[in-house]
């Protein structure tokens, strides 16, 4: 039970055996749990000092990543994302689930399970990112090939794996997209790739400049219309 319970508050494992001692853990039924060795099941539910905790193995989160900050865990100069997430479980052991820009939004996944990482973002994987982007004027048609699939190269040789790629309305875009002064139209993008700049690049490629962009959906996961910039929220799964 200690090492569980360490894990999840994110307190040393010595603290937490004291904690216990002194009948400070209990069953939801109020029965003092005071052996730090007491075998417990991961998904168990007790209370710590009258509050009610979950023991997780891994937990697994999406943000609302805002404008302004960057993905890192610590940065000299710029707020991070990572700090939005005090308060979380296991957040001592939450990676990011691939990066998004200073300037970009939307969203960011966050799990303990470093497998699960390398699973969502290796190219091997193609797991679909789905972006919603601002633009400072229309683009042009992408070359396609006999199939109709997008078959487009960018200027060192990339040619992205683009799922879709299309105008998007107004009413259909996210809330999480900003649309800065200057936007001249809207796009979706859908890629099985995270290349630097990637979505930056194909807009470029096809004479136009991207103003922002926002991701929202990675894998199975789509980024909520309510759920606020700089809120997030926990995953059964990813």
């Amino acid at each position: 039970m200690d090492k569980l319970l360490a894990r999840n508050l994110g307190v040393p494992r010595r603290v937490i055996g004291r904690v216990i001692r002194r009948g400070a853990v209990e069953t939801l039924d109020g029965r003092a749990m005071k052996d730090p060795r007491m075998p417990v099941d991961v998904g168990e539910r007790v209370r710590v000092r009258g509050e009610e905790l979950v023991l997780r193995e891994h937990a697994h989160l999406m943000l609302h990543k805002p404008h302004g900050v960057v993905t890192a865990r610590a940065d000299g100069r710029h707020p991070t994302a990572y700090a939005l997430l005090e308060g979380a479980p296991l957040f001592a052991e939450l990676r990011a689930v691939g990066r998004l820009d200073l300037d970009a939004v939307g969203l960011l996944l966050w799990t303990t399970d470093g497998q699960l990482v390398h699973a969502l973002t290796h190219p091997r994987r193609a797991v679909p990112r789905t972006y919603h982007v601002a633009l400072a004027a229309p683009f042009e048609a992408p070359p396609r090939d006999d199939d109709g699939a997008v078959a487009l190269e960018l200027r060192d040789g990339l040619r992205p794996r683009v799922v879709a790629l299309g105008a998007l309305d107004e009413a259909a875009a996210h809330p999480a997209l900003l649309t800065p002064p200057g936007t001249e139209a809207l796009a979706t993008v859908t890629l099985l790739d995270g290349a630097y700049h990637e979505v930056k690049r194909i807009f470029a490629a096809l004479g136009s400049h991207v103003l922002c962009l926002a991701r929202v959906r990675h894998g199975p996961v789509e980024l909520p219309r309510t759920l606020e910039a700089g809120a997030w929220q926990l995953l059964d799964a990813l």
